[in-house]
């Protein structure tokens, strides 16, 4: 019988499922709003019927354990959300103790861009590196590090906070209190303030046509962009040189073999890599230059498969044979981290 594992991405504002094989094919998938501001009840009852559901469409297939992707900071050896700044009311919420019970299986919980590393690195744009760093940038900035084929964890979980990395002394606070951090000044978030600034309600700019006269998003300036639009051509160019010095900073610190972008800004990742990586060829040292920088692969479904090969471990097959990637089983092969049966839970 086909061995597969029951997914799950939590985010603020959707929550998502999928059965998901150890090819890294969703076999069945379903998503709905996620009732954030209900507390963790209203979630883990949505995870619940969200279950029901894919389940449903696959009769014949028995999910071997659960994968979870959630907002840090969390805890995922003792498989604890911590305080998810956009779940209202979960703080120390053990998570994976409370769906192991729920559905009677092991369960592994993890940062959902953790999640989202993984399963680039298993089945996407990483596929066959040894270490990979992979940087999502959207609403915010978030990453997350394989090195020498294990998740980098650090003390409770909360290592490679990327986005708060400080590059700058410069620009407006972010929301974690400080001033100059990569997510401040780089995510599509910034992108689209600067975009806004730069423009006004009914100036006839491309920009704020896209933007049906609101506030203008990152995706907008990408879009206006790719349409030759001088002042998103701009800002966009801007953008790159912050993703650049950031990017430097992350060659430096972990020496991947590969860096991998996603996220909604990644969508413009063709028209940012020149600028992108002459400010790397600048500011790195020679021996980090060579270094690929890549778009990512899997789109909206890294942290899903992601997720799902955290149970699956080492027989999904990725890039080199796990047995010839140290550590490498420490990605999945004990499902029973961060569940009622964990010995350290």
């Amino acid at each position: 019988m086909k061995k597969v594992a029951l997914a799950f991405d939590l985010g603020g504002t959707e929550l998502r499922a999928a059965l998901v094989d150890e090819e890294g094919t969703l076999l069945s998938f379903s998503a709905v709003p996620t009732q954030a501001a209900g507390g963790p009840d209203a979630v883990i009852r949505q995870i619940e019927l969200l279950a029901a559901a894919v389940l449903a469409e696959t009769p014949d297939l028995v999910p071997v354990g659960i994968g979870i992707g959630a907002p840090g900071p969390l805890d995922p050896e003792a498989g604890v959300v911590i305080a998810a700044p956009t779940l209202t009311g979960w703080h120390e919420v053990p998570l994976a103790d409370i769906l192991s019970s729920r559905f009677q299986l092991p369960v592994r919980l993890e940062n959902d861009a953790n999640a989202a590393a993984v399963g680039e690195w298993r089945y996407g744009a990483g596929r066959g590196a040894r270490s990979i760093v992979f940087v999502t940038v959207s609403t915010g900035i978030g990453g997350g590090v394989v090195a020498d084929g294990r998740i980098l964890h650090g003390r409770r979980g909360l290592a490679a906070e990327i986005g708060h990395m400080t590059i700058t002394n410069e620009g407006e606070r972010c929301f974690c209190g400080a001033v100059g951090c990569f997510e401040a000044v780089a995510s599509g978030t910034a992108l689209g303030r600067r975009a806004t600034a730069r423009t006004r309600r009914s100036d006839g700019s491309m920009l704020r046509a896209l933007s049906a006269d609101a506030d203008v998003t990152g995706r907008h300036v990408v879009d206006a962009a790719r349409n030759g639009d001088a002042l998103a051509l701009e800002l966009l160019n801007a953008e790159a040189r912050w993703l650049g010095i950031g990017f430097t900073n992350l060659l430096h610190l972990y020496s991947p073999d590969v860096l991998v972008m996603g996220g909604g800004i990644s969508h413009g990742f063709d028209l940012l890599y020149d600028t992108m990586m002459a400010t790397i060829h600048d500011r790195a040292m020679p021996a980090y230059r060579d270094v690929p920088i890549v778009a990512a692969q899997l789109g909206r479904h890294a942290g899903l498969i992601g997720a799902a090969s955290l149970i699956l471990g080492s027989e999904a097959q990725a890039g080199p044979e796990p047995s010839n990637l140290p550590g490498s089983n420490n990605l999945g092969a004990d499902t029973s981290a961060g569940t009622k049966e964990a010995s350290n839970g």
